[in-house]
């Protein structure tokens, strides 16, 4: 007998669909000829808490930390026990079993734990699906791979699970026991990812309540040329006295050169035109998908990452959805015009953009060298009948089907114009934008960037026909919503000082994860840190104060940025797992030397944030939270997942 195990019942059900004859369900498995499919519901297993490494360790004690397990153990969920049960029946009468977990590394944790905590010493052979129309099904099932070829995933994804509650259970007990000498009744949760986001933040709104506004100054000319009309703007020199971003500080040369303009005369000294194109967006990534819906729809990340799950696993109108990838493999070009026309034929604004498409394009987006373990989002080929979907769910899955539309039309091609007048001696610019071919950009947005600028010849004269002096105020940054803030996550190099890190982490991933990013803010949430300010998102005062009493390099990207480099490497080279491992133990230790229980008391007594929407849970001495799964470490439950 073979025996397939699947991530979760959905993908289960898709494989059994995919297989010979009918299936029938029977004792948490689904049985089709000589093979039966099971499933695991997320992690089955978590890793074990500290008392199961020495009974003293359920009570929270300084003098007990760090603890560091010599032989790490795995626990059965509690909500799951029948269903390993299950599998572990299925193992004893198999002969080949197939790891069908999800495509990322998460996905390969999952399944091949449950494999090896059961003891299962056979042979095992991977199934990848990332579609689960059966079509799709029945092709990876055709091409199953060795599971070995894997291996070094799930040893980046086991060190990831090991790290994080070696990170999270010593920094969470240390943090919360010098909290209760400091007067605070609770847990102060600190992860090696959610710790650095509310950092991102605290700092943001420090920024914001420090800022001090001034006054700049700007001076416009609206000038007649032989074309028409155009409005260009004063360029003050750099002995007047400017800001670093060479505004205008003062506005008695701008009012002086403004009594004289009226009626002035001048010439156009230079004038450049460049002819631009430009291709469409790419298809979305998870955390793409994200930042625009929430800009577009008000959506949060973690709306949106269930809205695509259901279209994955309930509707089956769009692949895998937690991928980090925004390129397609070229073998799907060949079937593009059939999916598409498929999917989009039952909305009206689907139909509208395919009528446009010209399949006889190719786009960058389709690149095999650019492909990993998934692809970018993209519609299955099922017809989208959206009228039956929630409409969020009918707003995604346009954006979905949008951007990979969109690889079918031609580029935008604009003419970016930049004019230089001088007029009395003085330097006034103009830039207009022409747009010569849309291409792409109806699909998007029919609004102009630029208006374009009136026919221009060098050389030609100009005539001030009006000016004024406009008095502006510096503003603050724009405290973070989902979208700004999933973006950050993404692109955290910019929040970081140091060059030669900022050089490297721009070539790795961001913060987090695709699958992790929006449950990391719900998380922070749910514990009291952040709060939630109609689209914006906001530190509390505990947030802050926690912020404050960490050591800085707890609460930065740096750390946990150069965390995924080296799973990186453990994951795509095969590096050995124990150094990393080792670095980060000392690392630990040198945190856990920074606990001050003082230092705490003065950062809570003058934390600044807002109130917390509802007082978070309160939870024991245990650090369970009302699930009974430890707070202190990565959450594993996968579609929830947070560090």
């Amino acid at each position: 007998m073979r025996l397939i195990i699947a991530e979760k019942p959905s993908l289960a059900r898709a494989i059994a669909e995919a297989l010979p004859g009918g299936a029938r369900r029977e004792d948490g498995a689904l049985h089709a000829g000589e093979t039966i499919v099971t499933w695991c519901l997320g992690h089955l297993l978590e890793q074990a808490p500290p008392d199961a490494y020495d009974p003293a360790f359920k009570q929270w004690r300084l003098d007990h930390l760090p603890i560091l397990p010599s032989r790490w153990q795995l626990s059965p969920r509690p909500k799951a026990r029948g269903q390993l049960a299950v599998i572990r029946k299925l193992l004893k009468q198999a002969r080949e079993v197939v790891h069908a977990g999800d495509p990322d590394r998460e996905g390969q944790l999952l399944v091949q734990e449950v494999i090896e905590h059961l003891g299962w010493k056979g042979p095992v052979s991977r199934l990848l699906v990332s579609d689960l129309n059966r079509p799709a099904v029945q092709r990876a099932l055709a091409r199953l791979e060795d599971n070995a070829r894997y291996q070094s995933l799930y040893r980046a994804a086991e060190s990831r699970s090991r790290a994080d509650w070696l990170y999270g259970i010593n920094l969470t007990r240390a943090w919360t026991l010098i909290g209760r000498q400091a007067g605070h009744d609770g847990v102060l949760s600190v992860g090696r990812v959610q710790t650095p986001v509310l950092g991102l933040v605290v700092r943001r709104d420090a920024e914001i309540r420090d800022f001090r506004p001034y006054p700049f100054h700007v001076l416009w000319a609206d000038l007649a040329v032989a074309g028409g009309q155009l409005r260009a703007w004063w360029q003050p020199r750099e002995n007047h006295r400017l800001d670093d971003q060479g505004r205008l500080l003062e506005r008695a040369p701008a009012e002086a050169l403004a009594a004289q303009l009226p009626g002035a005369e001048g010439k156009l000294t230079s004038l450049e035109t460049r002819q631009k194109r430009q291709s469409a967006p790419l298809p979305y990534s998870l955390s793409a998908l994200q930042v625009d819906a929430a800009r577009r729809f008000g959506l949060s990340a973690q709306a949106v990452l269930d809205i695509c799950q259901r279209l994955y696993e309930r509707h089956k109108l769009i692949t895998y959805p937690r991928s980090d990838c925004r390129y397609l493999p070229e073998e799907h070009l060949a079937q593009a015009r059939a999916t598409l026309t498929s999917a989009c034929s039952q909305d009206e604004t689907l139909r509208g953009w395919l009528t446009g498409a010209d399949f006889s394009l190719r786009s960058k987006a389709w690149d095999d060298k650019k492909v990993g373990a998934h692809h970018a989002l993209a519609p299955t080929g099922k017809p989208a009948e959206l009228e039956r979907l929630e409409r969020a769910e009918a707003d995604v899955f346009r954006l979905i089907a949008r951007n990979v539309l969109a690889q079918f039309y031609p580029p935008l091609v604009a003419r970016e114009v930049k004019a230089e007048f001088t007029i009395l001696a003085e330097c006034f610019r103009a830039s207009g934008q022409e747009l010569l071919q849309p291409g792409w950009k109806p699909l998007f947005s029919i609004r102009e960037e630029a208006p374009p600028l009136p026919p221009l010849t060098e050389g030609e004269s100009c005539r001030v026909m009006a000016c004024e002096v406009e008095d502006r105020e510096t503003r603050p940054p724009e405290p973070f919503t989902d979208a700004s803030l999933i973006k950050a996550m993404m692109n955290i190099a910019r929040y970081v000082d140091d060059p030669e890190v900022r050089r490297t982490l721009r070539e790795h991933d961001g913060l987090g994860t695709e699958a992790t990013r929006a449950g990391i803010i719900e998380t922070l949430i749910e514990r009291g840190y952040l709060v939630r300010q109609k689209k914006t998102l906001r530190a509390t005062r505990l947030g802050s104060g926690l912020i404050a009493s960490l050591p800085e390099a707890a609460s930065r990207p740096e750390r946990t940025a150069l965390w995924e480099q080296r799973l990186t490497a453990i994951a795509e080279r095969g590096d050995d797992p124990a150094p990393f491992l080792s670095a980060l133990i000392e690392d630990l230790r040198g945190l856990l030397g920074s606990a001050d229980a003082n230092r705490l008391r003065q950062a809570m007594a003058t934390a600044q944030g807002e109130a917390a929407a509802a007082a978070p849970k309160r939870r024991g001495a245990t650090g369970k939270s009302r699930r009974g799964r430890s707070t202190a470490g990565r959450t594993r439950r996968k579609p929830r997942t947070s560090a």
